[in-house]
């Protein structure tokens, strides 16, 4: 869950089934970006897929627990701002009274 696209892709797969194509044309990214987040969340447990026809269809396979997850990762960051993004060590930028 560290790569951002992977929680978009989550958070699409929360609201039912999609194939690649269909999360290609809601997230802007290519086939192959699409297909190895799915990869990474499929071998973590996270994604499962079952065929239809050519194509694959992907699903959560523990919906509940991803959104609940999901809402407590979104009220921590809620309750510390901007704490976690621009944390020093972790975060992509950087402030000088931290």
């Amino acid at each position: 869950m560290s790569d951002p696209n992977r929680l978009i892709i989550l958070r699409h797969l929360a609201l039912g089934e999609h194939r690649v194509v269909d999360l290609m044309a809601h997230l802007g990214l290519a086939q192959s970006t699409v297909s190895k987040h799915l990869a990474c969340l499929k071998d973590c447990g996270l994604v499962d897929s079952r065929p239809q026809g050519r194509a694959s269809l992907f699903s959560l396979t523990h919906p509940e627990a991803v959104l609940e997850l999901l809402t407590a990762a979104e009220r921590l960051l809620g309750l510390t701002g901007d704490a976690v993004t621009l944390c020093p060590n972790f975060g992509t930028a950087t402030r000088k009274d931290a």
